[in-house]
């Protein structure tokens, strides 16, 4: 694994989109390019475990942001691990007219940024469908209207 924490300007290029790929999406296997289409399951368990920002990799204060789908903001439950408010806000922009499934999602979405002074981190149980981690904020800051 690369070090972290890294500025955006810093984290490598998806190669197809031209998009910074975040710490959580990991630098790729060996020789292999990083891409941003996919989330790193040791990373995200990173993110969670040791509160460090999905994007840069630096140790999180508060407020924490999330980004995620709509659906996401709506059942409150998110794939990508949390983020600093400033991260959060540059992926944004730089994902923004991404027309690929990317950071964790099933499919193109219009990014959302929710903030919250705190998360759970919630592993999937046998029964559920999603068999991916997520995040659950439980201190609501700001959300989407």
């Amino acid at each position: 694994m690369d070090p972290a924490p890294k500025a955006l300007e810093e984290l490598p290029l998806d190669p197809l989109l031209g998009t910074p790929v975040p710490f959580a999406c990991g630098t790729g296997a060996a020789g292999d390019p990083a891409t941003a289409h996919a989330l790193d399951g040791r990373r995200v368990t990173q993110c969670a475990l040791s509160r460090v920002c999905g994007v840069c990799g630096a140790v999180l204060g508060r407020p924490i942001a999330f980004l995620g789908s709509q659906a996401e903001v709506d059942r409150n439950a998110f794939h990508f691990p949390p983020t600093h408010v400033a991260c959060a806000e540059r992926m944004v922009v730089a994902y923004s007219g991404v027309g690929d499934a990317v950071l964790g999602q099933t499919e193109p979405v219009q990014w959302q940024v929710v903030t919250t002074a705190g998360f759970e981190y919630v592993r999937p149980g046998r029964e559920d469908v999603d068999r991916r981690p997520t995040f659950q904020p439980n201190s609501l800051l700001s959300s989407p209207t």
